[in-house]
């Protein structure tokens, strides 16, 4: 807890370094500023899951999403079963995240099956990193999936800057089509339309039920500027809690730049962990 709110890191990396991209430690160590992430690791590399629970402990998340990713033009793979000690640990503060990329898995349906059969709580698209439209009729197996099982699906929103990006693809109007054929699916826009999309986000936010922002990798000061032409506070309802870690200075003083917009408290507490706790199975928040 944090200033006596339960929080809810929704959008979290912690991978293998081995497996990355030299531009991902990069910007990890760039926009983490003082924050010991790399403490975490031990001298291979490798995430040591009592020192990154040790760690997020400290800073105060109670509940914190896991990502993997497959995108090797971009970030690297970095694969799905890598997480599974980190929430073996704690598995009452780690919970799993699937990712699909359907230039690499075939069929996307099984994939996304076998994942959730593992315990991930939510699917995540990450159209730019993988140069894919998000309304890939390939795709679409996927989404079935997840309209079954009643899981959300998290869509990187917004631009990139990685090498080997495709950032077109983080248009958010692409998923309109994929927002209206599935209403049964909450879709969670990541990065909040990230660059120059902050409206089309806001808007889809605003108009659909079944759209959320999540705040990973902006500074909350910042929000409000953002998103000018809304009304904040009745737009905040919407908004979802994520870092974006280890590429923030930590989720301790995020949550405190948060606190000072002048939100209402029920507000902030269900950006907090509330909307999370509506949104992904089995967090117990």
């Amino acid at each position: 807890m944090i200033e006596g709110h339960v929080v809810v890191d929704a959008h979290v990396h912690v991978p293998r370094l081995s497996t990355l991209k030299p531009a991902w430690l990069e910007w990890a160590q760039r926009y983490a500023g003082p924050h010991p992430w790399r403490s975490v690791y031990d001298d291979d590399g490798v995430p040591v899951p009592a020192k990154l629970d040790a760690l997020f402990e400290a800073e105060g998340v109670d509940r914190a999403l896991l990502f993997c990713e497959y995108s090797p033009r971009a970030t690297g793979i970095q694969p799905f079963e890598d997480n599974l000690p980190l929430v073996e640990f704690n598995p009452s503060r780690f919970r799993l995240v699937a990712n699909v990329n359907p230039h690499l898995h075939h069929p996307v349906a099984s994939a996304v099956e076998w994942q959730l059969d593992l315990g991930a709580v939510a699917l995540k698209i990450h159209p730019v990193h993988g140069a894919f439209s998000p309304a890939d009729k390939e795709l679409y197996r996927a989404y079935e999936v997840c309209a079954a099982r009643g899981v959300p699906v998290i869509l990187h929103s917004g631009t990139s800057t990685f090498p080997g990006s495709r950032s077109s693809f983080g248009d958010p109007a692409l998923l309109t089509d994929v927002i209206e054929d599935f209403p049964e699916i909450q879709f969670v826009l990541a990065h909040g339309g990230r660059g120059w999309w902050y409206d089309t986000a806001g808007f889809l936010a605003q108009s659909k039920e079944n759209v959320w922002l999540d705040l990973a990798g902006l500074p909350p000061k910042k929000l409000p500027d953002y998103y000018a032409r809304f009304d904040f506070q009745r737009l905040a309802e919407k908004f979802v809690f994520g870092t974006d870690w280890p590429g923030v200075p930590g989720a301790n003083r995020n949550v405190r730049a948060l606190a000072k917009l002048g939100l209402s408290n029920g507000v902030l507490r269900a950006i907090l962990a509330g909307n999370a706790a509506k949104l992904f199975p089995g967090l117990a928040v």
